[in-house]
């Protein structure tokens, strides 16, 4: 696992886990990664003064044994919000019904009243945002650290 030190075009500054150099040029290439704060797709990396120094291994091979990773920072740090707000807007969106990849279908079924009105949330792609938002339906991005559960 490598940590990166990241920031977007609005200067919030987080942190990105993956499995390596490639899998964050990847996923940055994808517009995978996103900024927990305000969910733009603009994010770099930056320069990090974080080093991990490794002990010495005898040339022999032997089966290494990987320490747990640190622990990410607290989300509430993160938001810039106090525990008390970040945990109303929780149990806020909890209260919605996830639906997924449908979330496209299933907004455009409540607002023509092809489907009961409730408070839904689910995935869509910024192609398909654009598109429910010029047919007059409200739509708005959730930070991941929001939907994310912190136990």
């Amino acid at each position: 696992m490598i940590i990166f030190e990241l920031a977007c075009s609005a200067g919030h500054r987080f942190e990105g886990w993956f499995a390596s150099a490639e899998d964050f040029a990847r996923q940055s290439d994808d517009a995978m990664i996103r900024c927990p704060v305000c969910d733009t797709e603009a994010v770099t990396r930056i320069p990090s003064a974080r080093v991990h120094v490794g002990r010495t291994i005898d040339a022999a091979p032997t089966q290494a044994v990987a320490a747990p990773p640190p622990a990410p920072p607290p989300t509430d740090a993160v938001a810039g919000l106090s525990p008390e707000i970040l945990g109303k807007l929780r149990e806020m969106i909890r209260s919605t019904e996830n639906v997924g990849r449908r979330f496209p279908e299933e907004a455009r079924r409540i607002h023509y009243k092809e489907a009961p009105a409730r408070a839904i949330r689910g995935q869509a792609s910024p192609e398909e945002t654009v598109e429910l938002e010029e047919e007059g339906i409200d739509v708005s991005p959730l930070p991941d650290f929001l939907t994310r559960d912190p136990h």
